[in-house]
């Protein structure tokens, strides 16, 4: 399959990046990171969730984010919402895009989001009617897709049965997440090959954490089958509280990186990027999780791959 030639990026920073960090990050500095994202080019921003500050402490702000937000003209900044009650107060705030999430594991859901697959699916019918009764799109998420932390390897029809459902529910894009990042190449293809067949390729993303370090080479593997939208997040900010070990998603700057080498488009500018992934890493007071962000130098770097 021709490789495409331009590839969507979904940042996903400010939410799954920050959701899991032990200090509190201020609503400043979440705001900051979401206008130098768009800064740097990255059309489609994940700004937080409308979640339980109970069990999701770091998005208690979800509200405040999500109306400071200084809009950039041609960005779709979305929220994830886990039920109705999420999505309304979403929408109170002001959301034009949210996302919702389900598994591909039974286990992980119950650990995760205390009810089965079913259920979760379940939850979603009455946030998809009301995004619809309100123009609001829709997201889908599907974590665990290439293993999970409690059952081991992840047959591929359970994720095509999950996406399958999210797809005809309504969601517009269905982001297939390594969450744990044991995925390769060789599963990557396979698992597309499965889903597409009820999912268009068009409208699957891929989502692949480090864990392993073979989160570049899966991109390189789902390009290869024609997905052309990847998550990714600044830094290589985030985590899984529910799989001890997992690092976070690949890294923006290293993803852009990868993309201009194999002569893919984004529209993001590397050199601001990285700018924007040494910020937020120091105020969070450690080093960027990624080689680009520890290598790039805007003076010695090559000028024809600052932007991809």
């Amino acid at each position: 399959m021709t490789l495409p030639t331009r590839v969507k990026i979904v940042e996903v920073g400010p939410r799954d990046g920050l959701q899991n960090e032990k200090s509190p990050v201020s609503t400043a500095v979440k705001l900051e990171l979401i206008d130098r994202l768009g800064a740097a080019g990255l059309t489609a921003i994940e700004a937080t969730a409308f979640v339980s500050p109970k069990w999701t402490p770091q998005m208690a702000d979800h509200a405040a984010v999500l109306a400071g937000i200084a809009r950039r003209p041609g960005v779709a900044y979305s929220v994830l919402t886990p039920n109705l009650k999420g999505f309304e107060a979403a929408l109170a705030a002001g959301a034009e895009e949210v996302a919702v999430f389900a598994a591909a594991s039974e286990s992980f859901s119950r650990k995760n989001i205390n009810c089965s697959i079913a259920e979760s699916l379940d939850r979603f019918v009455p946030v998809m009617e009301a995004a619809a009764a309100a123009k609001v799109r829709v997201r889908g998420y599907v974590s665990c897709v290439l293993g999970c932390p409690y059952e081991g390897e992840i047959a591929p029809q359970a994720v095509a049965d999950v996406a399958a459902t999210l797809f005809e529910m309504g969601c517009y894009e269905i982001s297939l997440g390594d969450t744990i990042g044991v995925g390769a190449p060789t599963g990557v293809k396979r698992l597309v090959e499965r889903v597409a067949r009820d999912v268009p390729v068009a409208a699957l993303a891929g989502h692949f954490h480090d864990t392993w370090g073979l989160a570049a080479a899966n991109v390189a593997a789902a390009l290869e089958m024609g997905v052309a939208v990847f998550d990714a997040s600044v830094g290589g900010l985030g985590g899984c509280p529910y799989a001890a070990g997992a690092s976070g998603n690949l890294a923006t700057e290293d993803l852009i990186w990868l993309l201009a080498r194999m002569g893919i488009e984004t529209g993001v500018d590397l050199s601001t990027l990285v700018d924007c992934a040494r910020w937020i890493s120091a105020e969070l007071g450690r080093e960027p999780a990624s080689r680009v962000a520890r290598a790039f130098d805007a003076a010695t770097s090559p000028r024809w791959i600052a932007r991809a």
